[in-house]
């Protein structure tokens, strides 16, 4: 056995973390100060074995000695290499930002004027504050997905780090994936909040170029996933559940990456999570990217911050291998729904963590204490549940992603690699076939009419889409053989341009349009293909017309049948029924042949039972969405009669000339702009309505009303108006007022009209 000669000296104030507990060889509770200085050897078969520890410097604490111990993260927080940087960010503007910079320094202009000069500003100042406080809040509420990933991956959205030492009370980080490597990409460490002890582990990205490059810019190697599986491990033996943070681009695919198996440790990882036996919720703070992001994030919860974004390639690759440019990255992120609100509609987040306005880095502290929040009431949740109800839940959570239907035929005829479907061809038809098809629909169309059936309208339909096609293709030729193609194109630009700002027409295009539609139109006779144009637009224009006038009288008939249904409704009530038979029997027992004949008691019980019908047709019409315009009498004198027609000769007459007022006005030059800035006010308050555009609307209808009005009211045709309406004043006054005939008429059936007679021979028309 060994010998060792020691003094006892070197045991007086020795700490427990100086000794050296083994019991090997016979040594127990050794303080290392003396084996530094002591020899000893043993001699076993002339063989002997001599020992001496190298010196080394005294080691201080890890921390320093004026350490506070109450700062927030314990002593332990002093191991961390996370320190507070000591020069602020320098902001960064995104593109679709840059509105609000140009607010932003308008209102630093108003304020250092304000300063220098002394004078008070503040009214002005809050006017662009409230404006640029709606702007931002209109921005970042109306967020393409292509902006969200921009966001996601703004330099100074706050890292893993940044939360959790804003979110816990207690944290201290574990390094190693005790395999000879510690990838600072995957941080791992155990924290508290409000008490409860988590394993926390996440990807973290650097706050500036050099941390970037020190963190591999947020993209772990095998080394990270294995450290994080070592720590998955130690959670699930200690009983503490685990919070994962995503935020990396992918694992980390380089050569030496692929060597040391970085597909097996994140399969490796998959397969571990499912079957850990704690509770996991993982939180998508930033982009989180195909399997590296998967590898830490097999959760019972999947939470993600309002502008993460969560896919399986980024919008540029998927544009890259699908467009074969990556300018078509906005319509990747659109088609691949990777935002919050899209992946929970798909049930791959569970839930999605407000921001503020201009994203998490505007006030990473309030984020913070939304993710702890979220972090609390989903822990709560899963926490109530057993060990197997805990592994079911996280297993039918991915096993309800995506789905699949059964017994849709599938195309016989359907190859692997299907080309695109062909556009038809258009303008290839001639005069000829065109005539012979129309000819064969008009046949069909006498036909149907002939033996009373409905018209073949999915036929016609056909024909005016076809027939729009081919009036398209022809225009189209007729604009290159004029020469006006490239015009027409740069012209279409401007105007697309214009629109997408949200801005209106300016005078200069719209006199371009104008100038542009003149010259196609003085020109149009003499393209080749004028004829052909004529042709087929006459047809086209004849087959509306005659599809117009189909529906109207399908109209009318159909409302006509219904007034006859009210008619004979209100006819066959046993009330009304009852009265009308007893003035036809008092009437025939009289004998009387005309009204003059009858006494002016029985006159006024008829008019009466007359009035009483009238009333209920009346409402009758009214509910069904028809306005009674006059009520006449067809037993008015022939003199009666010719007076009226005068007067409504003379109305015709008045109205043509007010209509022709109404024109001149509506074609002159400031009438006409006006109604062109309406349209497309109106156009654009369909796609972004709001207080200001309803006001422009407003305005810009009253000035063409008014303009209108002026017009009619400095003509004579004020005096002629006065003239009639004293003229039909008198002849109604001549007539006796309403005498037991009821018109109707509405602006959508003007064809459709209704007539009563309430006598001996009652009749609807």
């Amino acid at each position: 056995m060994a010998s060792i000669s020691q003094s006892s000296v070197g045991f007086i104030g020795a700490s427990a973390s100086d000794l050296f507990r083994s019991s090997r060889n016979g040594v127990s509770g050794v303080p290392l100060k003396v084996l530094g200085r002591t020899r000893f050897s043993v001699n076993q078969s002339g063989l002997v074995v001599t020992a001496k520890l190298r010196k080394v410097k005294k080691h201080e604490y890890p921390w320093p000695d004026d350490a506070d111990p109450n700062v927030k993260g314990g002593v332990l927080f002093h191991l961390s290499p996370f320190k507070p940087l000591k020069e602020k960010p320098k902001p960064v503007t995104l593109d679709f930002e840059r509105p609000l910079v140009e607010l932003e320094r308008k209102i630093i202009d108003v304020r250092k004027m304000a300063n220098e000069t002394g004078l008070d500003f503040s009214d002005q100042i809050a006017s662009l504050e409230n404006k640029y406080q709606q702007a931002l809040k209109d921005l970042y509420t109306h967020l393409t997905p292509i902006q969200r990933v921009n966001i996601a991956r703004h330099p100074n959205r706050p890292t893993f780090l940044d939360h959790v030492f804003n979110i816990t009370e207690k944290f201290v980080e574990l390094h190693g994936d005790r395999a000879g490597y510690d990838d600072p990409a995957i941080v791992t460490g155990i924290g508290t909040i409000d008490g409860r002890r988590y394993m926390f582990m996440g990807h973290q990205k650097g706050r500036n170029t050099k941390e970037n490059i020190q963190r591999n810019f947020g993209m772990p190697t095998p080394h990270g996933y294995r450290k994080a599986l070592r720590m998955m491990y130690y959670a699930d033996h200690h009983g503490f559940p685990i919070v994962t943070f995503i935020d990396t681009p992918g694992a980390y695919a380089d050569l030496k990456s692929e060597e040391l198996g970085q597909g097996e440790a994140i399969a490796h990882n998959l397969r571990t999570m499912f079957g850990l036996k704690v509770p996991i919720i993982s939180i998508v703070i930033g982009e989180g990217g195909s399997g590296g992001a998967l590898a830490i994030g097999c959760a019972n919860k999947l939470l993600m911050l309002e502008n993460a974004v969560f896919y399986v390639a980024s919008p540029e690759a998927c544009a890259a291998i699908l467009w074969k440019s990556a300018k078509a990255a906005p319509k990747a992120a659109e088609k691949l729904k990777i935002t919050s609100t899209e992946l929970c509609k798909l049930n791959i987040a569970d839930g999605v963590i407000p921001e503020p306005l201009g994203g998490a880095h505007a006030d990473p502290s309030w984020t913070s204490q939304q993710i702890k929040q979220a972090i609390n009431e989903s822990m709560d949740e899963l926490l109530k549940m057993d060990t197997q109800q805990l592994l079911k839940h996280r297993m039918l959570k991915f096993r309800k992603i995506g789905g699949f239907q059964e017994g849709i035929p599938i195309d016989p005829e359907r190859k692997v690699n299907m080309k695109k479907k062909e556009e038809p061809i258009v303008g290839t038809t001639s005069n000829e076939e065109l005539e012979g098809e129309v000819e064969h629909l008009k046949q069909q169309i006498l036909k149907a009419k002939e033996t009373s059936t409905t018209p073949p309208e999915v036929a016609l339909n056909q024909m005016m889409e076809k027939l729009k096609r081919e009036v398209d293709h022809e225009f189209s030729e007729a604009i290159k053989a004029l020469g006006l193609k490239d015009r027409l194109a740069m012209l279409r630009e401007e105007f697309l341009r214009a629109n997408s700002q949200d801005q209106l027409m300016h005078p200069v295009l719209m006199d371009k349009i104008a100038k542009l539609k003149d010259e196609f139109n003085q020109g149009l006779s003499a393209a080749p293909n004028y004829g052909n144009l004529k042709y087929k637009l006459d047809m086209l224009i004849e087959f509306a017309k005659a599809k117009n006038l189909s529906e109207s009288k399908s109209k009318a008939s159909k409302l006509k049948q219904e007034l006859n249904e009210k008619f004979k409704e209100i006819i066959g009530r046993p009330d009304i029924k009852e009265k009308m038979e007893a003035l036809k029997a008092e009437i025939q027992g009289m004998g009387a042949s005309n009204l003059e004949d009858l006494d002016e008691e029985l006159q006024e019980r008829i008019v009466s039972v007359k009035q009483e019908i009238e009333s209920e047709l009346t409402d009758v019409l009214m509910s069904m969405g028809l306005e009674v315009k006059a009520v006449k009498s067809k037993a008015n004198d022939l003199i009666e009669q010719t007076s009226l027609s005068n007067l409504k000769a003379k109305m015709d007459n008045l109205n043509e000339e007010i209509n022709r007022k109404i024109e001149e006005v509506v074609n002159s030059s400031d009438v006409k702009g006006m109604i062109e800035l309406l349209k497309l006010e109106r156009a654009m308050a369909e796609k972004t309505p709001d207080l200001t555009s309803k006001n422009k609307i407003e305005a810009l209808e009253q000035q063409i009303k008014l303009k209108i009005s002026e017009a009619i009211s400095s003509s004579d045709l004020k005096e002629k108006h006065e003239k009639l309406m004293a003229e039909i004043s008198e002849t109604t006054e001549s007539a006796g007022g309403l005498d037991g005939s009821l018109k109707t008429d509405n602006s959508e059936y003007d064809q459709s009209r209704v007539e009563l007679n309430v006598g001996a021979n009652s009749s609807f028309a």
